[in-house]
């Protein structure tokens, strides 16, 4: 018996989906993606304070702690969500329901792929010579890839749902089955395509 099937058992994310069977097809991604398994995606914050802490995070707990930022439009980190975990695990598990039964797939699964289409590989940076200064296009790590892409899916729900008659749940379900069949109505790959257009006119 392997030491990690002794550390995690068989644990099902909410008692409902197996991580153990979920594939990280980007290479690039597949140190910084945790998909340790997990019966509640809540660790109470045990990375912080740790050097790349957070890619020991399950992923699935990652994007629930980028939801905790919705509230008012404008404003970051207040409003009816702010800090309200329970509540944002909830919304979380609602849309993996919703994505299951409209997919049949693993919304785990679905996460990770777009999570993979929503990831920019380019970017660009202020770089100043003599007092002129211009863009330069610049590669990005893998983990600001996984931190980027997770923050556009946590921006286009925020966007998509406010002031709108359709449920976050229902919008974040969208968005994720979007984004992982690389849809350009995805708000996550809009964002990704055009990040990445601005960089190579910047190379």
């Amino acid at each position: 018996m392997s030491r990690q099937s002794l550390e995690y058992p068989n644990l099902l994310l909410w008692e409902k989906w197996d991580l153990t069977g979920v594939k990280i097809e980007d290479p690039g991604l597949q140190n910084v993606i945790s998909l340790k398994p997990t019966l509640i995606p809540h660790s109470g914050g045990r990375h912080e304070h740790k050097k790349f802490g957070k890619t020991k995070v399950n992923v699935v707990e990652r994007l629930v702690n980028g939801l905790m930022h919705f509230g008012k439009k404008y404003a970051k980190n207040t409003g009816r969500m702010g800090g309200k975990k329970q509540k944002s695990l909830s919304v979380v598990k609602t849309a993996f329901t919703i994505i299951e039964l409209k997919t049949g797939q693993n919304p785990a699964q679905q996460l990770v792929k777009a999570i993979e289409n929503a990831a920019p590989n380019e970017d660009t940076t202020r770089l100043s010579y003599g007092g002129v200064v211009y863009h330069q296009s610049v590669d990005i790590s893998p983990v600001r890839r996984v931190d980027l892409a997770l923050r556009f899916i946590s921006e286009g729900v925020r966007d998509a749902s406010f002031g709108s008659p359709r449920t976050v749940e229902e919008v974040l379900a969208d968005e994720i089955v979007q984004a992982a069949a690389g849809d350009s109505n995805s708000y996550a790959v809009k964002k990704k395509n055009e990040q990445e257009r601005v960089a190579m006119a910047s190379r």
